[in-house]
């Protein structure tokens, strides 16, 4: 995704076995994971709206269709996106090269793929980055404000919090935030993105709209407010971010909060917590950083 003026969300249409069509194919439509449509209207009305304030700015939402596919795939694509009604202009096809090393160049805010090897090749480089998945079951969401939920520990701050709890337990977690409560937590992987967010959004606040403003954003985490709320919402403050809506669930399962809420895309480490709020008709992706991935491969 690209807040253009070279902020940019690619997503990825990499083959997953590595090839790409036959020639008779190039000028076929195929139809496009549904997580990747679901946000369109809403970028769109965003991007409208900031038009109509800012005339002459071209800080917008941008995407990047990255594919290793070869560059006569091109017309199947553009025919694709035209029969969907997609507001993507700009392709990067590598011929079956890694696009990754792209993805800097483009400066990129946010790359989704379904490979999850190149998300870790991209969180790797430095750029935020999740896996997303296709699924049958969706809740409608909003077309005209985007609604982006976070979770808290190796997403948007680091794991160093978690990695107390996978070494300690919960008791030892609890006593390790209260005395820690005053010291920011590292940022993680996915900071700059609700960065570029909270820029876009500022600009609708500098026009006295903040409670019209088309992007929302959401903190949703497995913490409990009373014991180790406190760190997080402070992290958040020292960095000069603002999260729209913070909600903390002592350990209750997202999926019915996020079916309430009605995020376009929400972004967790844990594919517990991305299956669960899958059940529940939210797009999840998964973030692999962290302590949890190493764990979890034991």
């Amino acid at each position: 995704m690209n807040l253009s003026n070279g902020k940019t969300l690619a997503a990825s249409g990499q083959n997953r076995n590595g090839t790409s069509g036959s020639w008779e194919d190039a000028g076929r439509v195929v139809k496009p994971s549904t997580p990747t449509r679901k946000p369109q209207p809403a970028l769109e009305a965003v991007n409208t709206r900031l038009r109509e304030l800012y005339p002459q700015s071209e800080e917008l939402f941008d995407v990047v269709l990255v594919t290793n596919n070869h560059a006569y795939v091109g017309l199947r694509l553009i025919n694709t996106i035209n029969h969907h009604h997609l507001f993507i202009e700009r392709f990067c096809m590598t011929g079956g090269n890694s696009p990754i090393g792209y993805l800097k160049a483009y400066h990129t805010n946010l790359y989704l793929s379904a490979d999850s090897a190149k998300v870790r090749e991209a969180l790797e480089e430095g750029i935020a980055a999740a896996t997303m998945f296709t699924q049958e079951k969706m809740k409608e969401v909003s077309e005209s404000q985007l609604r982006v939920a976070f979770d808290g520990d190796a997403v948007l701050f680091s794991d160093e919090s978690e990695r107390i709890f996978k070494a300690h337990g919960l008791d030892r977690f609890f006593e390790h935030e209260k005395t820690h409560e005053n010291k920011p937590l590292d940022h993680g992987p996915l900071k700059g993105f609700l960065e570029a967010l909270g820029k876009l959004q500022r600009k609708f606040f500098d026009k006295g709209l903040r409670m019209d403003c088309p992007i929302r954003t959401y903190l949703v985490t497995a913490r409990s407010a009373a014991s180790s709320g406190t760190r997080a919402l402070k992290t958040l403050r020292s960095w000069g971010l603002e999260i729209d809506e913070a909600l903390f669930l002592a350990g209750a399962p997202k999926g019915p909060m996020l079916e309430k809420i009605r995020p376009h895309i929400f972004y967790d480490d844990q594919m517990f917590h991305v299956e669960g709020a899958a059940e529940f008709g939210t797009v999840a992706c998964h973030v692999p950083y962290g302590i949890a991935q190493k764990v979890a491969m034991k």
